[in-house]
């Protein structure tokens, strides 16, 4: 099936004009950026063209982008104070949250760790989840997985006190390097 003519090979050589550059060099880099934006020649140097006629200085068209231009370039200030907002939030709540984490694994550790304690004490949920899982599972692993600092010796020592609570309730067992759930 043909295409149907749109008129263009009739006036293809009132089309046509030649441009002689001064160089075959330059022809080269022409060719090179015209295949690199992926355009035949001809598009290629229309595009050039037009870009340079239609911006001429004082044109209503330039003064349009200009606009255009400046108004991006201040939305984009504008996005970059926003996202630097964002960030400093995004790290003071972080911090905020990993204190919270901190303080909450002191207070369930807490109990444990009190020679007297008289009450209910809670054994910490992550921990629990962990031994379940079937598989022994070492110290620094569970400090690791709790995200213990290993500088932080009270709440080393409220794990192991659990785990000493839970292993005298026969709900695990240590073989002197593993912790495993028993039920």
């Amino acid at each position: 099936m043909s295409k149907p003519p749109r008129g263009k090979t009739e006036t293809i050589k009132q089309r046509a004009l030649y441009v002689y550059l001064p160089t075959l060099e330059m022809a080269e880099d022409w060719k090179r950026r015209a295949e690199k934006e992926r355009k035949s020649l001809s598009n290629w140097i229309m595009l050039r063209v037009l870009d340079s006629v239609g911006f001429e200085e004082g044109s209503a068209q330039r003064e349009q982008m200009e606009r255009e231009l400046e108004e991006t370039r201040k939305q984009k200030a504008d996005a970059l104070e926003e996202n630097e907002k964002l960030r400093q939030e995004n790290r003071m709540l972080r911090m905020l949250g990993d204190n919270l984490d901190k303080e909450l694994k002191r207070l369930r550790t807490q109990p444990f760790l009190e020679a007297g304690f008289v009450g209910r004490r809670t054994f910490d949920k992550d921990l629990l989840a962990l031994l379940r899982k079937g598989h022994g599972v070492d110290k620094e692993m569970i400090m690791r997985r709790l995200r213990i600092e290993p500088s932080d010796v009270e709440a080393i020592d409220g794990v192991r006190k659990q785990l000493e609570a839970l292993q005298a309730y026969d709900l695990v067992e240590y073989d002197g390097r593993w912790w495993r759930w028993k039920a």
